[in-house]
């Protein structure tokens, strides 16, 4: 009982640092607070529930719950901005951060029909930009795309919004814009070199003369907590507009910071603990 009192206040903190108002609409019916609907809209995220399923759940726990036509409209409501500063709050300030994209599917079209129709599957995955902290293992930033884009595209956002230190990525983010940004962002980029280009430009050489091959393979980490995202949390989402798939992927991500502390801090070592206890944050 304990600890469910402690995730509580979790998500009370969160508000509190975020500065969110205690309603959601101020000339709106006093009926449900914020806090009430966003906690309902991440334990959609963290049981991977319909909205429906979550009106239910609450109500049999005699939880105070909005309905279902109440959470869907907040979660159209809430735009990126939002759950950005809820990944900056929940990650704190990151040190050395791998970046990575990865793609989710879409479970909403039947495939049986479609089969009948034309025999076409779709083909269009949601896209999902992330940089991941490699050392508290929780997600600093993310870019959600409901349509196809070349990976350079979001990680000006990524390191912007990280403002880490160091930042590792593959070859596909080797890009001369991409470290002239990062150069004067004061950021050490560590990309390996490609093996079919001959005359890389000025930041470039810059970026590669201090390149650690020892350092860019944290990045691998990311590609594991991914890899743990989607098996706690799916690889499809069940949103249709683009708005509500913000929402319930941002969820999720949330999730995984607010509650990996709780699953996975015994797992680390005692030098490791003492290095980023100042860095961490207690929600």
């Amino acid at each position: 009982m304990k600890k469910e009192i402690k995730l509580v206040k979790k998500v009370k903190r969160l508000l509190r640092l975020l500065g969110c108002p205690r309603w959601l609409h101020h000339y709106g019916p006093k009926t449900y607070e914020f806090l009430e609907h966003l906690c309902a809209l991440l334990m959609r995220a963290f049981g991977r529930l319909s909205y429906v399923r979550v009106v239910q759940l609450f109500d049999l726990l005699g939880i105070k719950c909005p309905r279902k036509s109440a959470l869907q409209e907040t979660a159209a409501k809430l735009d990126a901005n939002f759950w950005q500063r809820v990944l900056k709050v929940t990650s704190g300030q990151a040190y050395l951060i791998g970046i990575d994209s990865t793609c989710l599917s879409r479970s909403n079209p039947s495939y049986h029909y479609l089969k009948r129709i034309d025999g076409k599957m779709p083909k269009v995955p949601i896209k999902m930009s992330v940089s991941f902290d490699t050392w508290k293992k929780k997600y600093c930033a993310a870019k959600i795309r409901v349509l196809p884009a070349h990976d350079v595209r979001d990680a000006r956002y990524l390191l912007l919004h990280s403002n880490p230190k160091i930042a590792t990525a593959d070859k596909g983010y080797r890009s001369e814009k991409l470290n002239k940004f990062a150069y004067e962002q004061d950021i050490l980029l560590m990309i390996p070199m490609k093996s079919n280009v001959r005359n890389p430009g000025f930041f470039t050489k810059k970026m590669d003369k201090r390149f650690k091959i020892r350092t860019y393979h944290r990045r691998e980490l990311v590609e594991s907590g991914n890899s743990s995202f989607k098996r706690k949390y799916g690889s499809c989402v069940s949103s249709r507009k683009a708005r509500t798939i913000r929402t319930e992927v941002y969820g999720r991500l949330a999730c995984h910071n607010l509650f990996y502390w709780l699953h996975r801090l015994s797992g680390w070592s005692p030098s490791i603990q003492k290095a980023y206890k100042p860095l961490r944050v207690m929600l």
